[in-house]
């Protein structure tokens, strides 16, 4: 299973949101790659990236932070985050990262989706963020009544890399990870699925582990405020 450390980007900085409210944030390090290199250094292979900015504004990235981070470590970066065109998905790509995230643009544009994920195969995932089963868009701020299950239907085709599984509602609040919801997901989809939002400690974790069929979790909140020894955490296979 794959753990994956989570750092979210606000003005080239590290925080966490509650529940996905960009006015209830919490600042861990002002330097992201500080950060990285500290994940690195005990022995994390992967890292998650969100790009809040460029959520709400496409024009206002944190893509200096990101190169910084690609530059200055040998992680294995995906990064989410407003990528809705294919000149965003190019331009992340070529900074070295091993994967994207497409959310909204998936959603919105499946034609698009089907496009780079042909063009770039294994190295397009996308997240699916949701709330009380139906699929949120655009930094989260947009509710749909598309169910997720339905949407994962459209686009079982599509070689992708994986499917990023979010309950907004449970999404840094340390309530725990909806472990029922992602699990249906992970059995009904033909790509990998990864788990995110609410992971409190580390028996969620294991907990995940024990489905062997959710292969991996996203992690933000409750390695930031000590609630999971990283230490341990890194040793989960």
């Amino acid at each position: 299973m794959i753990i994956y450390p989570a750092i979210d980007l606000k003005n080239q900085k590290c925080v966490r949101l509650y529940k996905g409210d960009f006015s209830k944030e919490e600042i861990f390090n002002n330097s992201p790659l500080d950060q990285a290199q500290q994940f690195e250094k005990l022995g994390f292979q992967n890292l998650h990236i969100v790009d809040l900015d460029r959520t709400l504004n496409s024009n206002n990235t944190n893509l200096n932070s990101i190169k910084e981070i690609v530059e200055n470590t040998s992680l294995k970066i995906q990064i989410g985050g407003g990528l809705r065109t294919l000149e965003n998905i190019e331009e992340v790509l070529r900074l070295g990262v091993e994967n994207i995230v497409m959310g909204t643009a998936a959603v919105e544009n499946i034609d698009l989706l089907k496009e780079v994920s042909i063009k770039y195969p294994n190295q397009i995932s996308v997240g699916i963020d949701v709330r009380k089963g139906f699929l949120a868009l655009k930094g989260w701020t947009d509710q749909t009544q598309l169910l997720a299950s339905d949407f994962v239907d459209q686009i079982k085709k599509c070689p992708i890399k994986s499917i990023i599984f979010t309950d907004i509602d449970k999404d840094g609040t340390k309530e725990g990870v909806n472990l029922e919801e992602t699990l249906k997901l992970a059995t009904i989809s033909k790509v990998p699925v990864i788990a995110s939002g609410g992971v409190a400690k580390i028996d969620d974790v294991f907990d995940i582990q024990k489905t062997q069929k959710i292969s991996g979790v996203i992690i933000g909140k409750a390695i930031y405020d000590g609630s999971i020894n990283l230490e341990e955490l890194v040793k989960v296979k």
